[in-house]
């Protein structure tokens, strides 16, 4: 697969992984975000920064995720992303939406 065709995969399911990341880590910056998606990705997905950050004010102004400033491990100021009460129903939205189109994609493959 290559780089551009993981980037058109990751456009449609971005909200689903951010908002699963935040639902099972807790409060993160957009780099740790990024570094989870990888990492529990197998180094399959990658998040680029000009993806990540328009995504995450969308979720920001949708009341999705709540932001507010903090200092990382690093000692540098960052904006930390928690999940918020709507983005936990966004959640479980966008998971079944996602299980019906995999769903119906398999369905597809198993018949061609």
């Amino acid at each position: 697969m290559t780089r551009r065709q993981k980037n058109d995969i990751l456009q449609g399911t971005l909200a689903l992984l951010v908002l699963k990341t935040l639902a099972a880590c807790g409060a993160m910056h957009g780099y740790a975000i990024t570094a989870h998606i990888q990492l529990a990705s197998s180094e399959l997905l990658r998040v680029e920064e000009g993806s990540l950050y328009p995504a995450l004010h969308r979720m920001e102004q949708d009341g999705w995720v709540r932001a507010e400033w903090d200092t990382t491990d690093k000692n540098r100021q960052a904006r930390y992303y928690t999940l918020t009460a709507a983005g936990r129903r966004q959640l479980a939205r966008e998971q079944e939406s996602w299980a019906r189109l995999t769903d119906g994609v398999q369905r597809v493959l198993r018949y061609a």
